[in-house]
């Protein structure tokens, strides 16, 4: 049976659609205008939305390759563009790979377990995340150039010293508190049915709670990954050669001492969201079922 929609529902639809695509566009239009500079030749923000000339002469600089323009110079990649990504991509993982270990466990224990202080701890690290980590930046220069007197390796202008501080940053409480609301949401029968089976906490835990948590310990991978690619503050402190930077880092000598290099700037963050774009493609499965089904209870 055919449905009939009154002339009032259908203006309604096609006032939600136009919404909907107003919205859109807004959403679009800067990726688009970024993608529109680093087609133009020459480094200016400003020119049409649809470059006259294409030119690719940002990308091959972005890609760590070198052009001649059109008087005859050979035109050398300004900056290593792509060694900044692959540490980036690095301490990313590492950081992410410590923050999920650190969390999962720590979260079992506030979850599952019942000692004295387990409520304050709780609401200690709830209150944490009220204080943004540059007020901690003193601190963390201090510590690692002690630390690094003592293990070189974990010093400045060192990758694990930096993932090291992502990781026992503030976001951990973070971390925390959203697998323990998931673990909350796991009835504990089926851990002891694991018990009754033979198994210790180890193995239950292993072997049954964190298969069925996949969903939320991907959301906190991905969050973590993310949140440690983007960080700046942290970063600048730590890092100090040409070839140790990220490029949170890096990406501010485009535009430094009067020298705006916007071609090449966005070139570099188009392919910078590459890879970021390609985890959230493989993992957005995951994240939907974990994002749900966190926000069931916790």
């Amino acid at each position: 049976m055919a449905i009939v929609l009154r002339s009032s529902q259908r203006w309604r639809i096609w006032c939600a659609h136009g919404v909907l695509l107003v919205f859109i566009a807004f959403l679009v239009m800067p990726f688009l205008m970024i993608v529109s500079i680093s087609l133009r030749p020459g480094n200016f923000a400003g020119g049409d939305l649809i470059p006259h000339h294409l030119s690719l002469e940002h990308w091959k600089l972005a890609l760590g390759m070198s052009y001649v323009d059109a008087d005859g110079t050979l035109v050398k990649p300004p900056f290593p563009v792509l060694t900044w990504i692959l540490n980036s991509l690095k301490v990313s993982f590492i950081s992410a790979v410590g923050s999920l270990v650190l969390s999962t466990t720590s979260a079992y224990a506030f979850s599952r377990m019942r000692f004295r202080g387990r409520g304050a701890l709780l609401q200690g690290m709830l209150l944490l995340q009220m204080f943004p980590a540059v007020l901690a930046l003193v601190a963390i220069y201090a510590l690692f150039v002690r630390v690094g007197e003592l293990v070189p390796w974990l010093g400045l202008d060192s990758h694990w010293s930096l993932a090291l501080s992502y990781i026992g940053g503030y976001n951990l409480a973070l971390w925390i508190w959203l697998i323990k609301g998931y673990y909350d949401t796991v009835p504990r029968e089926i851990e002891e049915a694991a018990a009754v089976d033979g198994a210790t906490r180890l193995q239950a835990f292993v072997h049954v709670l964190l298969p069925m948590a996949v969903p939320i310990l991907m959301v906190v991978f991905v969050l973590a990954f993310l949140t440690s690619m983007i960080e700046y503050p942290v970063a600048s402190v730590l890092l100090r050669a040409d070839d140790k930077l990220t490029i949170a880092i890096g990406s501010r000598l485009f535009l430094f001492n009067q020298r705006y290099l916007w071609g090449d700037f966005a070139a570099s963050a188009i392919l910078t969201g590459v890879p970021l774009t390609a985890l959230f493609l493989l993992t957005q499965k995951w994240l939907v079922a974990g994002l749900s089904s966190g926000a069931a209870k916790g």
